[in-house]
């Protein structure tokens, strides 16, 4: 971080190249129409034996608001020739979770067809012509497949004292209910943009491959799964099929979870009725359980800090046979997230967010230090085959996710499909660069800095800084369809994202450095970001806008109540009021530093409310109404306050929207009201100068 890391990628010409005889075709920008033209690639699959990969890939019908996704499929050698891909699944269905069977002969996936009431698994052959036949018949749904051995694991949400039959006819009573009020006598009763049922359950089942009696492997342990959310990191399977990982909260209170990893035996007739704490010591968050390939040992991640979700990741590796449990690179600064076993079973790689790059490492299970395979853009969803073949999505500030084989020794990438190639050819993008200024306690700070198409250092631009939520999170070099810095930049604005205080990737006391105080520095870097602007002579410091969504937002009602050079602020699913926002789905700062009624003075000290006295910025509110993180009253609350103040301002309100705006309609009405209220404030494109 002690240099600036230059990283201008600048594309193709703005012109298409024409052959003779043919017109000149000018290229457009990187707008919201455009970014809803494109297929969004899912995680890769590659299959046992490595020669093929299977993707998930999502396209939108914008007149209809409709997403259709079909599974493709594609050459891991990167030589398919005329046809480097192929669709398995048809137009207009819904699939999920691709797996491969052990033998690579068959793809199991989970689709809604015909008159399934909920996702069901399908089967689809993988060496003759077939259509796809559906295996299982569970009326609470199937997700988060695994297929290990002669059977396929999956994980519903059921009543636990009713048998299927059951089930079908409580899910019938309830769907002809004209009862719509939900009742509950203990958290968690929300998650994300979802109800909690609190008379459900979250269990891993499993099911024989080729068909037979589903078994609930976990309602005998007296063990459950979260119950906000699940997926397929939430268990594992060992490769003899004898013990199932589980991750369960062992504190049952609902307000202060204690997530543990939890093994369990499998028999003929399911689980045992007794499940092993793995990880009974540690107060923090242990999660994401993987047995190893040779089935010797279960690597798992730890935090060390209750209720501090930006914790460090840390390795753990639990031998099975004598019961030791390791911590692994514990002097790396680092988090382990995004992990797959090496075949060898001698580490694992993960996709690690480092410096505002999520980067694949080797992380060995010797003394040795974890190894860098990549270096620019950025990549996750790694998958591995038995002879090492390793696959990833990867994407940058100038592209969408695509599928790539990586070749851990050479550390060469080589791209797998062709997705959003014609459509991107048409596009005129702008270059970006990472550089570093100096912000709160003489630290420094990352910044993503994006220029428009055609950009002059010659001529003077306005400023559109973004602000990223989180906090703990950071602003990687990847592509972003809901804040999509360069389409804000094909405005005419330079547009910038900065990883102040408190973003991951950078160390732990970098991270943690706002905790309680969410304000002080991050508010100190942002104006740092401006007054580095501001001395740049390709910015028009008159012309200076910023915004964010969720913590952005909070950070931009900072902004509001505090000096600022901001002309106008965007201000989407704002935390305005710290004491209201007990109402979401989770506990800001409770469990680790107490509520507001134990420790008052943090939340006076740092809520966005307490300086409305100091209002006086036109600001754009957006919220929408099933936002349970960041409850809907908050942008109420924050509208009226301005408009009382007499500041101009504008409400836009979502009923069918959450935490973000992912419908096309929606999507394209929030940009172009982003654009239009940017502009009235900050007249976009170059000029001034010399």
């Amino acid at each position: 971080m002690n240099r600036i890391l230059l990283i201008v990628l600048v594309l193709i010409a703005p012109f298409a190249l024409a052959q003779e005889g043919e017109t000149v075709q000018e290229r457009t920008p990187l707008s919201a129409d455009v970014l809803w033209q494109m297929d969004r690639v899912g995680s890769p699959v590659i299959s046992p034996d490595g020669s093929q990969v299977v993707v998930p890939v999502t396209g939108y019908d914008v007149e209809t608001d409709e997403p259709s996704t079909r599974l493709w499929l594609m050459s891991s050698d990167g030589e398919g020739g005329h046809e480097p891909q192929r669709p398995l699944t048809g137009e207009g269905l819904s699939v999920s979770s691709p797996v491969f069977s052990p033998d690579g002969q068959q793809l199991a996936f989970v689709s809604s067809r015909d008159d399934d009431e909920a996702g069901q698994i399908y089967l689809l052959p993988m060496t003759e012509p077939g259509e796809a036949t559906r295996l299982s018949d569970v009326p609470t749904g199937s997700g988060s497949l695994k297929w290990v051995g002669g059977h396929i694991y999956f994980i519903s949400s059921i009543w636990p004292d009713m048998d299927f039959d059951q089930m079908a006819e409580q899910i019938k009573e309830d769907k002809d209910s004209h009862l719509s009020a939900h009742t509950w006598n203990a958290l968690p009763y929300s998650f994300f943009d979802h109800w909690i049922d609190e008379d459900r359950q979250a269990h891993v089942f499993r099911i024989p491959a080729e068909g037979g009696v589903v078994q609930n492997l976990t309602l005998a342990s007296g063990l459950q799964l979260s119950r906000s959310s699940q997926s397929s990191a939430s268990y594992d399977v060992a490769p003899d099929e004898s013990q199932l990982a589980i991750v369960s909260d062992s504190a049952n209170s609902g307000t202060r979870p204690d997530m543990d990893v939890f093994l369990i035996e499998l028999n003929d007739n399911g689980g045992s009725d007794d499940g092993v704490n793995l990880t009974q010591g540690n107060a923090g968050t242990d999660a994401n359980p993987m047995f190893s390939p040779d089935g010797r040992m279960l690597a798992f991640n730890r935090q060390h800090i209750p209720g501090f979700y930006g914790d460090t990741r840390f390795l753990m590796v639990h031998d099975l046979a004598n019961s030791d449990t390791r911590l692994l690179h514990d002097e790396w600064d680092r988090s382990a997230d995004g992990l797959v076993w090496s075949p060898d079973s001698a580490g694992l790689f993960g996709a690690i967010d480092d410096e505002a790059t999520r980067r694949v490492y080797f992380l060995p299970l010797s003394s040795s230090d974890p190894v860098a395979i990549t270096t620019d853009t950025s990549y996750g969803s790694l998958s591995i085959a038995e002879d090492g073949t390793l696959v990833a999505a990867n994407q940058s500030f100038l592209y969408p996710p695509r599928v790539v084989r990586i070749d851990p020794e050479t550390r060469e990438t080589t791209r797998l499909d062709t997705f959003n190639d014609e459509l991107l050819s048409t596009v005129d993008l702008g270059t970006y660069e990472s550089v570093t200024y100096t912000g709160a306690d003489g630290a420094d700070i990352q910044m993503w800095v994006h220029y428009p198409p055609g950009f002059d250092p010659d001529q003077e631009y306005p400023l559109f800084l973004l602000i990223h939520g989180g906090p703990h999170g950071a602003i990687g070099d990847q592509f972003h369809f809901r804040w999509n810095a360069q389409t804000f930049a094909s405005w005419g604005y330079v547009t910038a994202w900065h990883n102040f205080h408190g973003s991951s990737g950078f160390g732990q006391e970098f991270t943690d450095s706002i905790n309680p105080d969410w304000l002080t520095k991050p508010y100190q870097d942002t104006i740092a970001a401006a007054d580095w602007f501001a001395e740049k002579p390709w910015i028009d410091e008159e012309r200076m806008v910023a915004g964010g969504g969720s913590y952005g937002g909070y950070l931009s009602s900072i902004l509001l109540g505090r000096e600022h050079p901001f002309n106008a602020l965007v201000i989407h699913a704002a935390v305005y009021n710290m004491y209201s926002q007990m109402a979401a789905d989770f506990s800001v700062h409770g469990i680790r530093f107490g509520e507001y009624w134990e420790n008052p003075d943090i939340y006076r000290s740092i809520s966005p409310h307490y300086f409305a006295e100091n209002f006086n910025t036109p600001s754009l509110i957006i919220h929408g109404q099933w936002d349970l993180r960041v409850p809907v009253g908050q942008a109420f609350e924050l509208f009226r306050t301005l408009q009382t103040r007499g500041v101009e301002s504008r409400l836009i309100y979502y009923p069918d929207e959450n935490h973000w705006i992912l419908k096309p309609n929606n999507s394209l009405y929030w940009y172009g009201q982003v654009r239009e209220w940017v502009e009235r404030f900050a007249t976009p494109g170059a000029g001034g100068g010399s």
